[in-house]
């Protein structure tokens, strides 16, 4: 997987919060905010190939995490982010 262009994490009165660049992604139905550690994630990721694997294995570095909790909440995000077509 690896994220789109055209989508940049910026931090916006305290919350980190996808924001889409250029008309063909702008839909101003759905804002898509990040927890500390999906955009911790997010950017780890930007602009790389990248597995559920490799988001769990950054998560356990990061974070003091088990890694079948890593991997279940790993494999959450990925769904809700190819869900709001920000990764492909």
């Amino acid at each position: 997987m690896k994220t789109k262009e055209g989508f940049t994490l910026r931090t916006i009165c305290g919350e980190n919060i996808i924001v889409a660049e250029g008309l063909a992604n702008i839909d101003f139905g759905h804002i898509i905010t990040l927890n500390e550690s999906a955009a911790y994630l997010w950017n780890k990721a930007k602009s790389q190939d990248f597995t559920v694997e490799d988001l769990t294995q950054w998560l356990t570095e990061e974070y003091e995490v088990d890694a079948e909790t890593a991997k279940s909440d790993a494999q959450q995000l990925v769904d809700k982010w190819l869900k709001a077509g920000i990764i492909a």
